[in-house]
Parts: C-alpha cells; sequence; structure tokens
C-alpha cells in the first residue's frame, strides 16, 4: 500500500513539473529563435540564451515547490491525523488563498478530533470507575463467548482477579449456562464469592461490527432480607405497643387482688391457691414483657459506632465468658477494624453461646479463629455438635428449636453484620461433624468485600 501511494504521489508530482516547463517552453523557444535571427550582437546572444532557459527553469522548479510542499505537508498532517496524533498543526494556515483554507480546515479538523478524543478518555475513565464501584456483576462476552470486560463486583463473585478472567472462554469461568435461556430470571446459587438468590439480565450489543453480550447479575438476598427485616420491626413494634398495653394493667390488677385477698382472706386455704394463681400471672406477664422488649431490638437496633477494634481482643473477651464448654483460640493474624465494638462482641456471644449449645450434645467444644481476606476479616466459629438439618429459617426473627429460646439472636447477629456492611453465613462442616458460623466484616466501612 506504501509503494502504491509513493508512486501514486512521484507521478503527480511528475505531471505538476511537467505542465509547468511545458506552459514556459513556447516562449522560450520563440524568444531564443527571435534572438539569434534578428540583429543582435554576439554577447546578447549568448549572454540572454544562458539566461532565458535559467529563469524558464527555475521558476518551473519554483511553482513545483509551490504546489509539491504544501501537498506533502497536508500528506503529513492527514497522515498524522489517521494515527491518533491530533498535536500535529499545519504552518501555512495564515494565507488567504485556497491552500491557507485547506491547512485551516485540517487544523480545524485535529482540533475537533482532539477534544473528541478527550472527551471519550474521559468518557471511558468514567465508565470505568461506575463499573469498578456498583455493587452488580457484569460480564461482557464476544462473539466467540469470551469474557471481554468484566468489572470488580463480577471477579470478585467467581473469588478472582478482572486480569484472571478477561479472554477466558464462559465455560472456563462457569458462566456459560448464563449466556442462554431465559432473561430475566431468578435463581438461587452458590459462588465462590457469595451464595445467595441473583437476578439474571442479558442483552446484546455490537462492538467493531461483531455482536457481543452483556450479562449482569444482582445479588437480590440482601435486598430481599432488608425488605423482610422492616416488615417484621413494623410486627414487631405493633405487637410491643399492643400487649405492653394489656401487660401493664394485668400486672397491677394482679398484685391489687393479691394484696385485697391477703387483707380479707388471711391464711385462708383457698386464698393461699388464688395468690399462687395471681403469682403466675404477674410472673408469665413479667415475663412476656420481657421478650417483647428483647424483640423490639430488631425494630430499634442503632447504627454502628465506629472506632479501632483488635479482632484478637475482642475474641478473647468473648471467650472467656463461655465456661461450659472448652473453647480454643487458633493462631490467627493481628488486625485491626473500625467497627462497633459492643455491637460486634454481642454478635461473637450470640455464636459463641450457639456453639457452646450444640457441643454440649455431644461433649465436644468450640474452636475460634479468623483471617484476613481482601478488604475484610474472615471469622470462624466451629463447634463439634449435630450440626443443622436445615438452613431455611436460620435467620427468621421468632424462630427457634431450643426450648427456652427467643428467636432473634441470629436474626439480630446478622443485622448488626448488614449494619457493618459484612455477612453472617452458616453451614455444616465439610471436614467432619458440626457447623461453622462465618462471620465477614469489612476492615473500614465502605471497603469491598
Amino acid at each position: 500500500m506504501f509503494d502504491i501511494e509513493s508512486r501514486r504521489r512521484a507521478s503527480l508530482e511528475q505531471t505538476v513539473l511537467r505542465l509547468v516547463v511545458l506552459g514556459g517552453l513556447p516562449a522560450v523557444v520563440t524568444a531564443l529563435v527571435l534572438l539569434w535571427t534578428g540583429d543582435h550582437g554576439v554577447e546578447i546572444r549568448w549572454t540572454l540564451t544562458v539566461l532565458l532557459p535559467a529563469f524558464w527553469i527555475g521558476c518551473a522548479a519554483a511553482a513545483h515547490q509551490r504546489v509539491v510542499r504544501p501537498m506533502q505537508l497536508l500528506v503529513n498532517l492527514l497522515g498524522a491525523l489517521r494515527e491518533g496524533d491530533f498535536s500535529l498543526r499545519g504552518a501555512g494556515g495564515r494565507g488567504h488563498d485556497a491552500l491557507g483554507d485547506v491547512v485551516r480546515e485540517v487544523n480545524a479538523l485535529g482540533e475537533t478530533l482532539h477534544r473528541q478524543r478527550l472527551s471519550a478518555v474521559e468518557a471511558s475513565a468514567l465508565l470505568s470507575n461506575v463499573l469498578s464501584e456498583i455493587d452488580v456483576a457484569i460480564y461482557a462476552f464476544d462473539h466467540e463467548d469470551r469474557v471481554r470486560l468484566v468489572n470488580r463486583a463480577g471477579a470478585a463473585l467467581l473469588g478472582k482477579t478482572p486480569a484472571d478472567l478477561v479472554d477466558r472462554h464462559a465455560r472456563e469461568v462457569g458462566l456459560a449456562e448464563f449466556l442462554a435461556g431465559e432473561a430475566p430470571r431468578i435463581f438461587d446459587r452458590d459462588f465462590a464469592g457469595g451464595r445467595g438468590r441473583w437476578e439474571l439480565r442479558r442483552s446484546d450489543f455490537r462492538q467493531d461490527g461483531r455482536p457481543h453480550r452483556l450479562v449482569v447479575l444482582a445479588d437480590l438476598s440482601r435486598a430481599l432480607r432488608e425488605e423482610e427485616r422492616q416488615a417484621w420491626q413494623r410486627i414487631v413494634r405493633v405487637l410491643s405497643h399492643e400487649i405492653n398495653n394489656s401487660l401493664t394493667p394485668i400486672r397491677s390488677i394482679a398484685r391489687s387482688v393479691k394484696r385485697i385477698l391477703e387483707r380479707e382472706l388471711g391464711e385462708n386455704g383457698r386464698a393461699g391457691e388464688v395468690r399462687e394463681g395471681l403469682d403466675v400471672i404477674s410472673s408469665r406477664a413479667e415475663s412476656l414483657g420481657r421478650l417483647m422488649s428483647e424483640y423490639a431490638r430488631l425494630a430499634r437496633m442503632p447504627k454502628p459506632v465506629l472506632r479501632p477494634v483488635g479482632v484478637g481482643t475482642l475474641v478473647r473477651g468473648v471467650v472467656e465468658l463461655e465456661r461450659r464448654v472448652p473453647v480454643q483460640i487458633i493462631d490467627s493474624p493481628d488486625v485491626t477494624m473500625l467497627a462497633d465494638r459492643g455491637q460486634v462482641e454481642q454478635v461473637l456471644i450470640n455464636l459463641i453461646r450457639n456453639a457452646a449449645d450444640a457441643s454440649l450434645e455431644t461433649y465436644g467444644g468450640v474452636r475460634v479463629s479468623w483471617r484476613i481476606a481482601a478488604a475484610a476479616v474472615e471469622i470462624y466459629i466451629d463447634d463439634d455438635g449435630p450440626g443443622i438439618s436445615g438452613t431455611t429459617n436460620l435467620f427468621v426473627p421468632f424462630f427457634t428449636t431450643k426450648p427456652e429460646g427467643s428467636g432473634i439472636g441470629l436474626a439480630l447477629s446478622r443485622q448488626i453484620a448488614e449494619a457493618h456492611e459484612g455477612t453472617l453465613t452458616l453451614e455444616n462442616r465439610s471436614g467432619g461433624r458440626g457447623c461453622r458460623a462465618t462471620l465477614t466484616l469489612p476492615v473500614s466501612m465502605g471497603a469491598r468485600l
């Protein structure tokens, strides 16, 4: 291609030179004929014979350069624009002739392309930042089903980095099933970087004339849990208000009736039975009042107050409170996180107490450990209990399998974890009997897990 363009340009330059030479040839020949046929001296004849062709050739060369050099300038400018270099400008654009107009237009074109390039770079940077910060997994596949684009949330969902996924086939990364089938759709799935309920959305677009597909996976679990939590909070507020309004007069009337009976009947045998019944009414009313106070904590959980907290110090302080079963702290790295110490401490108390309750059934123990994972710390509580038979209702308020349980411990713990932008999961241990509770908290709130 370069040779063809060079030959075309040489041919144009030769044509211009021939036209300029041919344009002056008749006049020079005529002048020389008249010079030598006329009555002129020898010195004049030879002098003009040398000067006329020299002047003719010099003017032809100047005309040639006046046409060819601006063309070469324009070629260089347009070549730079084609290569993406928009910094070059032509210096011959000050004249008011046609050539000056052409140079000015090329300079204006370069300036326009430069602004467009700058806007495209800024828009691309903005899009990259938005994709990186958005909490939705996004994948772009080319016509061969290879990953061309993935954001940070999408890479974290697969337990990889974006560099590990780009150019890999959808089958290799476990996403081939999302390139076909119904969309949008909702499904339950466990990934390396998360589990829960997901919504799949898929769309097609073209780039460089080739078809591409965009796959978006949105985690619905936290949104559904938030709606569920708000519903339970509304129920708790209504129940607490109505039951407390009834319990207060019941306790008051029970005490009043008891005093009247003691004053009127004394130690009569029947009076003892009535007093015992009134004591039961009063006791159960107080117990129900305390129970509703515990439930009301779900609706009044304050926002976490963040302060530096040492994980090791926090865990050791909670472990000292459990005396029923042996609790072992496995050597783990020192790490300090920003968290609400009181709230996280309450979560650990609930989890370690549940683990101890389970281990009592099998005369086992409890082990606590933690590790740093990216910008988060993962705390593990392992027990030797019988394990869990079902996880469907584990975090449902008021649901409990313990005779004396209130059913709010795990729900409150997960609420605290999510208020810290973390997660709480429970699952049976794969390496033996028992259960593992995993509390994941960011080292600082706002960090991506």
